[in-house]
């Protein structure tokens, strides 16, 4: 795939994740088909892209007929043979490896052999997401990080049999959307959420050990730089996520300790506080935020 000729894409998952890397496509000049099964995805996802492209437009970044313009390029689908022309797929569903494998085999029998698929998986290996693949030779790792469309870093991973062309190609892709692509090594959780499990566990633990409470840490990590402090940054990414991600990186690291998942965080998923989606996580919001 020779990525001047690209100008459709394809996204599999209509949430917080997927609904960003459509509005990063589209502003960028892409077309988008957006995949999701659940039909109550498209109302959120219209609202999303337009309340952005709106508050663009305000803020003088874009015209109106930009945003227009934009959002004309955008189809939402509940039928995945709708991706048949797109010439790039980006995976963004659950967290878990057979629903993505399962989609991946359905995604190789639509699209053309040169149409490339990517995964926004955070912490799955590459090289075994593509294991089942005819084609793995285009099959690679795209990670955008939360919120995608704000976002500048996204982590390109190449698996075992992940063709140089499609590295290449991904990689002049994400500086065309806007963005700075870092190749990654196939490691666990690759370089941001390998490092960052520390930065959650090691607050976890701490509060847990009756150390300090969930605000002090916050404020301790902000006062030393960081733009937002463990607990909050859970929250927004959401609590459920982050403890699927930690059970992915620990399980693939063989249960290294260090790795090892915090108790509090089953808790907090077991309770239905999954942060700012649900209203209330290790904090409590105004309201639920659909993700």
């Amino acid at each position: 795939m020779n990525n001047d000729t690209m100008t459709t894409i394809g996204i599999c998952g209509g949430g917080t994740m997927g609904a960003g890397i459509a509005l990063n496509c589209l502003q960028a000049g892409y077309t988008v088909f957006l995949y999701d099964s659940f039909a109550q995805a498209q109302e959120r996802c219209i609202a999303f892209l337009q309340q952005n492209l709106d508050k663009a437009v305000k803020k003088k970044l874009i015209t109106q007929e930009s945003a227009d313009a934009a959002f004309s390029r955008f189809t939402f689908t509940q039928t995945l043979t709708d991706l048949k022309p797109c010439e790039l797929v980006i995976e963004a569903i659950i967290e878990e490896q057979a629903p993505k494998q399962t989609l991946f085999s359905a995604l190789e029998d639509i699209v053309p052999q040169s149409t490339l698929i990517a995964s926004n998986t955070s912490s799955i290996s590459i090289t075994a997401l593509a294991a089942s693949l005819r084609h793995p030779e285009r099959f690679i790792g795209m990670h955008f990080f939360n919120p995608p469309h704000v976002m500048k870093l996204v982590e390109v991973i190449a698996g075992k049999r992940t063709s140089p062309e499609a590295v290449l190609t991904v990689v002049e892709l994400c500086k065309k959307l806007g963005r700075t692509p870092a190749i990654a090594k196939d490691v666990p959780g690759f370089i941001v959420n390998r490092v960052a499990r520390n930065y959650y566990l090691e607050a976890m633990r701490i509060t847990s050990e009756g150390g300090a409470s969930v605000e002090q840490v916050d404020v301790l990590m902000r006062s030393a730089g960081f733009k937002m402090g463990p607990f909050e940054l859970v929250d927004l990414i959401g609590v459920d996520t982050n403890y699927a991600v930690t059970l992915s990186v620990w399980e693939q690291y063989f249960r290294e300790p260090r790795f090892a998942p915090a108790l509090v965080q089953k808790e907090y998923v077991d309770a239905g506080l999954h942060g700012r989606k649900t209203g209330e996580g290790f904090y409590k919001y105004d309201k639920p935020i659909d993700k």
